[in-house]
């Protein structure tokens, strides 16, 4: 069942094309990520979901509806996380809460509760003293203690520290196990890989390429550095090594995750002193794979 469908959305600002036929798909009880550098369309996209952009050509729809002249009806069962959140200086984190999760019928107090307390968020201080962080918690307990069906999240981590990004993260979880559908902006790479079912990526406008992120080899690969006590031979032909280069005292490399074990495995028989991974950043594989890009 698609619960949200966009085809052909273009969307101009006076001669800049910001949108060039964005097409999206999400089924019911699918976390769908939406990745791609700063600039490339991704705020733009989720505005003229949420009825607050007119596109100048294509169709968009919610639950069926149209995005546009149904955004008042479709509202009343989306729940929207932006990254900047801007909320009431004189109100509480409790009482923006509480109206923000109103307008989309009764309160479940039991949830909203248990959704302060794993966030760790003070709901009786004026919002006018919250950090950015807590400003955006307040916006995640108010769409997760909804009963929204589809939520529509832009950034939503931007200013968590980790702890309450893992809560963010077993919220997602909770939400596709009832049945809900999700779409997440992110420019964490990680956080999409762990989190989403589906993902589009978009560049200047246009999804240069959609499906499972798994699939996409390209993506799943890992950053390595390694020091070793003698030179590091043959490792740049094995297979799925995809950049070996000589770095400092090391070697930098980045693999695909499918290898991972094989590759470390080799560089071992060089007497390694010092090893570590971490995973490329979404800004490292844009320029590596989708700098010259020539989308149809």
């Amino acid at each position: 069942m698609k619960i949200l469908e966009s085809k052909s959305i273009v969307k101009n600002f006076g001669k800049v094309r910001a949108l060039d036929g964005v097409n999206l798909e999400i089924k019911k009880g699918e976390v769908y990520g939406f990745i791609g550098p700063n600039g490339a369309g991704k705020t733009t996209t989720i505005r003229i979901l949420l009825g607050i952009l007119k596109a100048d050509e294509g169709s968009a729809s919610i639950f069926g509806m149209d995005v546009w002249s149904d955004a008042v009806e479709i509202h009343k069962k989306v729940a929207y996380v932006p990254g900047e959140v801007n909320l009431w200086p004189n109100l509480t984190g409790g009482e923006v809460i509480d109206l923000f999760t109103s307008l989309r019928g009764k309160i479940n107090v039991e949830k909203r509760d248990d959704l302060i307390r794993r966030f760790n968020l003070d709901p009786t201080k004026k919002c006018r003293t919250y950090s950015k962080g807590n400003r955006q918690k307040v916006a995640l307990i108010a769409a997760f203690a909804s009963d929204a069906e589809l939520f529509i999240l832009d950034e939503p981590t931007s200013g968590l520290d980790p702890l309450m990004e893992q809560e963010f993260h077993k919220c997602i979880d909770e939400a596709k196990k009832a049945g809900k559908s999700i779409l997440l902006s992110s420019h964490i790479l990680s956080e999409v890989e762990k989190l989403c079912d589906k993902v589009s990526i978009i560049k200047d406008g246009k999804i240069i390429e959609s499906g499972v992120l798994k699939e996409m080899k390209h993506l799943t690969v890992t950053n390595i550095y390694a020091e070793t006590k003698s030179k590091v031979t043959g490792v740049n032909k094995l297979k799925g090594v995809h950049i070996f280069e000589a770095k400092d005292d090391g070697y930098s490399l980045q693999v695909d995750n499918e290898v991972l074990p094989d590759i470390i495995k080799k560089i071992s028989d060089f007497d390694v002193i010092k090893i570590e991974s971490y995973p490329p950043t979404l800004e490292e594989l844009f320029m590596k794979h989708y700098e010259n890009v020539e989308v149809d």
